[in-house]
């Protein structure tokens, strides 16, 4: 069996993972931990998620379980995933990431961080964002410069990044199907005159409010139509499930950062 470490294991994403965690054939739940000063400390993190006890009680700080564990999930905090980065790599614990609103910065730092332990990182687990992902990439190529490429992302309204990290990788494979930088083109905002809008644009618009779990919509427009690709996640636990897979998948390999393309084989669609 693989022993799993949850990061944030109080939280709504938290308790999902743990969940399928324990639902997994291949998965252990070896321990749970929260910040410093949670009120979770202490407690049976599947008592508190409704789903029976889990078998371990939340811990404070990774310091205090990372003996215990062979992989690491996080769905936290940027600034405290890249904590944990760093702590994983410093005891070569593999580490399953999920966190959104991770930088450009963040991201470079973790790929050197990499080079000492294997690490799955991706803002979306959901199987079927991944292939949204590909399509989008595919139908921009195919498409060309004739389709104007917007997408619109949905969420609840305790979200705290926007746009969200789907809608912006969403946008970047869009851009790379058709070569543009999304860094050049992206547009997150429009208001008051700004004049026609550019052919090479790639707009992300976005939307919170009450307890939509995640939507994302890439709309090709062109002349006399338009294709909608839209993903709808019901619940956390198309999420939580890419997480428990990703941890299963990553336990044996060689140091290096990887996506959930390669996790799920998608790589070279």
């Amino acid at each position: 069996m693989i022993n799993v470490i949850i990061a944030g294991a109080a939280g709504r994403m938290g308790q999902r993972i743990g969940y399928m965690v324990s639902q997994h054939p291949e998965l252990h739940y070896a321990a749970a931990f929260e910040a410093t000063g949670s009120s979770a400390i202490g407690r049976d993190p599947g008592e508190m998620g409704g789903w029976g006890s889990a078998g371990v009680t939340i811990e404070e700080g990774l310091e205090a379980v990372i003996d215990k564990g062979d992989v690491i999930i996080d769905f936290t905090f940027h600034k405290a995933t890249m904590g944990f980065a760093k702590i994983a790599a410093a005891h070569k614990t593999a580490m399953v990431i999920g966190t959104t609103g991770l930088s450009a910065e963040n991201l470079e730092e973790l790929k050197q961080l990499s080079t000492d332990f294997p690490c799955v990182q991706a803002p979306n687990m959901a199987v079927g964002v991944n292939v949204l992902f590909k399509l989008a990439a595919k139908t921009a190529s195919i498409l060309g410069d004739d389709y104007n490429i917007e997408i619109v992302e949905l969420h609840h309204n305790k979200k705290k990044d926007a746009p969200s990290g789907t809608a912006l990788k969403l946008a970047e494979m869009a851009a790379s199907g058709v070569k543009r930088n999304l860094a050049e083109v992206g547009v997150y905002e429009r208001n008051g005159i700004i004049g026609e809008r550019s052919v090479e644009e790639i707009g992300v618009q976005t939307v919170r409010g009450g307890d939509i779990v995640g939507e994302h919509t890439i709309y090709f427009c062109g002349p006399g139509e338009r294709i909608e690709i839209t993903h709808r996640a019901h619940s956390r636990d198309n999420f939580a499930q890419g997480a428990a897979k990703a941890a299963a998948w990553i336990a044996d390999k060689k140091p290096g950062l990887y996506t959930m393309f390669d996790v799920l084989g998608l790589q070279d669609l």
